[in-house]
């Protein structure tokens, strides 16, 4: 029986799409050759809707503690939809899928007066891909964006119910993908669809089903095209079809990193960010708003997209992947990329530090205070790094357990993991460092164990009350020096306690210092510092990095 347009309809929608991709996954990965042949299109668009499942069943969860007879609504359900798939996005696709979202979002939540179901889709699905093309700064034709307004077109003109209307946006989304490859040159050349456009049509198809009532079954699909060329689709004169659409792909070896983060900022200050961000690489897609965004960018300079982000507003979740050699937008795009041979995963707790650690070629996991990583977003990150063997650099003691569990999972998967007990960044850095991909996978281990081994860490922070401490009892305020974990000076101020730290640890000798400023602690205090050892340590080194965290105002390492 046909559905209502309802909160339980977008629940049912929501675990019908998430198994669809689940099921799907795998085979969307393999035919992922554009905008970047990394084979991860598939699991990206299941992470995001399963970050968008989640926030709808924590909706209704909600509504049952507060009794029987609580029941959301459709804007409750839609609403968490959309944030939840914006905060879960991954990938190009995810992003582009998680606006696709909001568009419906706006249309579903407005008080419009339209009472008829039908209509609220057609008006949804055209809002979405409006959204859409503008989140994407250079939009390009035979993708999840083709895919996504030829559904919309269909809906637009199908009379009928709800219902109707689903299966006709689901079967014209189904004959715009088949036709990708003509579309497309990268695709025309691989012998495959869009991957985007086919984890669209699970999607679409999924609701098709939750508005028709027949959850069971599923829609059939076009995968891959018949033959090396698919014949060439008429750009649509619709009125949600593309506007100043750039039809030729990108081609050469690409950026080498993708850059995503959530940012808190404001409309005029993200405008600002399209802007600088499109000027350092491409496949940019900005989505989002009321001062929550999605940023998702390609970059050979990753720094530079995540100090952008700083300077227009809050960044957090940042996830730098390096691509590597491996992966390909040109005329000679494998159909999926081969497993690099080893990865380095570290968990960094700043912007600067996620930056410089993907600039040497790691998988980053940025944190941020009081919101560790779990051990499926260390897992996932294992997996995005897309390697035989991966080390792991936890760089907190408090991530033992949930690293090792991380680790464990992905040897089931198949992959070889040496989780190396880092306690802190410096230690990472200095693992980091040493590291030689070229090496045997265990005296690579060894090395980089060896260098986090020999690096005594520090840092400097900020009691929030009244405590007893190693030290002695502390007031709110009061700066602490915390070495190899504990409290051991309490200062007055931020530079002389460091400098007191300093004395200390160099007393038991060192080679090279390295300072990590954090978030807001000017230039001047690094300054000072170097001038301290340099004055009382004349054969000490010392390096500083801007790390941007804002655990702790100054991590210090000693080598």
């Amino acid at each position: 029986m046909p559905q209502t347009l309802d909160a339980a309809a977008v629940r049912t929608w929501c675990a019908l799409a998430l198994d669809a991709l689940g099921r799907a996954r795998e085979e969307i990965d393999a035919i992922n050759v554009y905008p970047v042949a990394d084979g991860d299109t598939g699991t990206n668009l299941y992470l995001t809707v399963e970050s968008a499942t989640r926030a709808v069943e924590a909706v209704f969860d909600g509504h049952a503690t507060a009794g029987p007879a609580s029941r959301p609504t459709l804007p409750d359900a839609v609403r968490a939809m959309a944030h939840g798939a914006l905060i879960g996005a991954r990938g190009n696709s995810g992003t582009i899928l998680a606006q696709l979202l909001r568009g419906m979002a706006e249309v579903l939540t407005a008080p419009t007066g339209v009472s008829d179901d039908a209509e609220l889709l057609r008006q949804g699905l055209r809002r979405a891909v409006a959204s859409a093309y503008e989140g994407v700064a250079r939009p390009v034709e035979g993708t999840v964006l083709t895919v996504a307004t030829a559904a919309a077109e269909a809906a637009s003109r199908t009379p009928g119910d709800v219902a109707t209307v689903a299966r006709a946006a689901d079967e014209a989304a189904r004959t715009a993908l088949a036709v990708t490859p003509g579309q497309l040159d990268v695709l025309g050349r691989a012998g495959v669809v869009d991957a985007g456009g086919l984890g669209l049509v699970e999607v679409l198809g999924a609701l098709a089903r939750a508005l028709s009532g027949t959850p069971a079954g599923r829609a059939p699909r076009a995968r891959r095209a018949a033959t090396g060329t698919a014949p060439e689709r008429e750009p649509s004169p619709g009125p949600v079809a593309a506007e100043g659409c750039h039809t030729e792909p990108a081609t050469g070896a690409g950026p080498a990193f993708e850059v995503i983060y959530l940012l808190e900022a404001g409309d005029a200050a993200v405008a600002r960010l399209r802007t600088r961000l499109d000027a350092l690489g491409d496949s940019l897609v900005v989505v989002g708003g009321d001062g929550l965004w999605n940023v998702h960018v390609h970059v050979d300079d990753a720094g530079a997209a995540v100090e952008a982000g700083i300077e227009a507003g809050r960044p957090h979740r940042i996830r730098i992947t390096h691509f590597g050699a491996t992966a390909s937008t040109g005329p000679a795009a494998p159909r999926t990329r081969e497993p690099a041979q080893r990865a380095v995963v570290a968990v960094v707790p700043g912007e600067g530090l996620a930056g410089l650690c993907a600039e040497a070629g790691a998988t980053v996991v940025a944190t941020r205070p009081g919101e560790p990583p779990a051990s499926g977003e260390l897992l996932e990150a294992i997996r995005r790094a897309h390697a035989r063997e991966v080390v792991l650099l936890p760089n907190d003691p408090e991530l033992r357990h949930t690293a090792a569990a991380a680790a464990e999972q992905a040897r089931a998967e198949g992959v070889r993991v040496a989780l190396i007990p880092t306690r802190a960044a410096v230690q990472g850095i200095a693992a980091l460092a040493v590291h030689e991909p070229g090496r045997r996978f265990d005296e690579d281990v060894v090395a980089m164990t060896s260098a986090a081994g020999a690096t005594r860490y520090a840092e400097l922070a900020v009691a929030e009350r009244q405590s007893w401490t190693m030290a002695g009892v502390c007031q709110a305020g009061d700066v602490l020096g915390l070495i190899d974990g504990d409290v051991a000076v309490i200062g007055a101020e931020l530079t002389g306690t460091a400098e007191t730290v300093l004395d200390r640890m160099l007393a038991a000798g060192g080679e090279m210092v390295t300072l990590v400023l954090g978030a807001g602690v000017p230039d001047t205090v690094a300054d000072r510092l170097e001038r301290y050892v340099r004055g009382g340590h004349l054969a000490v080194d010392t390096v500083v990095y801007r790390g941007g965290q804002q655990s702790a105002p100054l991590l210090i390492g000693i080598e």
